[in-house]
């Protein structure tokens, strides 16, 4: 048996169980989670943004990986998502006056101070460290505990105002659960944005002016709406360009600028027409 010197082995030394599962530190986790940027692990730093799933990270970490999507990195799979700096909202955070990590020591060094959350929530005064529940608004990107949303109800943000809904809610390192029901949230507002785009008319860079359509009486009332929107800038702009032309002849004719009354035309006959605007004659 190889035991010289009448050692007597343990069953433990002879039969080999199964290897014990080593667990995650759950404290450890923790910190790692709310202390360090998910793209760099570096330490977190402001600006601090958050992406639509809840994850921490430094802004310029995130500006370096949308400059250089290096397919080597492989932290780069936690913010495969982020396509744009407009995925990430950058977090206003409440300082925790207990936080002594910007302090320096007598040696003239300094050091993290990770016994305690840098940040609280400024309504209930919690902590930021993970052991409670944490969000943040789309809308502002003010950063509140969970428990200040459940107890104060409100439609507005508690810090600076702004009005917000159940969908810019985001759950801050959230659990599995959490997070894959905001990555069902991301994906949709995502597909409702471009869908959007592609039905909404062009903007004024891209737009040709092109002949009037007369109105269907059988459109829908979204399209009601859109065309007596159109309709009534058609009637500013021929009101615009009459007001020029008119400028322009009593400049000519070396007459008595009026700026006040410009509501009414100098000449009648000077007046443009929508049919000179979109190059129609005027058959009615």
């Amino acid at each position: 048996m190889g035991c010289d010197g009448g050692t007597i082995p343990k069953r433990h030394e002879l039969v080999k169980g199964p290897k014990k599962v080593e667990k995650v530190d759950k404290d450890a986790e923790l910190v790692a989670q709310w202390n360090y940027c998910t793209l760099s692990q570096e330490i977190l730093r402001r600006p601090i943004v958050a992406c639509e799933l809840g994850r921490l990270y430094n802004k310029d970490a995130v500006i370096e990986f949308l400059l250089d999507k290096s397919s080597e990195k492989a932290l780069g799979k936690a913010a495969s998502h982020i396509k744009s700096i407009k995925n990430v909202t950058e977090l206003r955070l409440s300082d925790n006056p207990a936080w002594e990590g910007d302090k320096g020591s007598t040696k003239g060094d300094k050091h993290d101070d990770l016994q305690r959350a840098r940040f609280i929530c400024p309504v209930v005064g919690l902590e930021m460290n993970g052991r409670h529940r944490f969000c943040y608004l789309r809308c502002c990107g003010c950063v509140f505990s969970e428990r200040a949303l459940k107890e104060i109800k409100a439609e507005v943000c508690h810090t600076c105002g702004a009005a917000f809904q159940e969908d810019d809610v985001i759950v801050l390192n959230g659990t599995k659960e959490d997070v894959a029901m905001l990555q069902t949230r991301m994906e949709e507002r995502r597909l409702r944005a471009k869908l959007g785009k592609e039905q909404s008319p062009g903007g004024l860079r891209s737009c040709s002016f092109r002949s009037p359509v007369r109105k269907n009486q059988n459109t829908a009332p979204s399209k009601d709406y859109a065309f007596s929107t159109l309709t009534q800038l058609e009637m500013d702009l021929v009101k615009f360009v009459s007001k020029v032309r008119n400028l322009k002849v009593a400049m000519a004719t070396g007459g008595h600028l009026k700026l006040q009354h410009l509501e009414a035309p100098a000449d009648p006959h000077n007046n443009i027409t929508i049919y000179e605007i979109w190059g129609e004659e005027d058959s009615e």
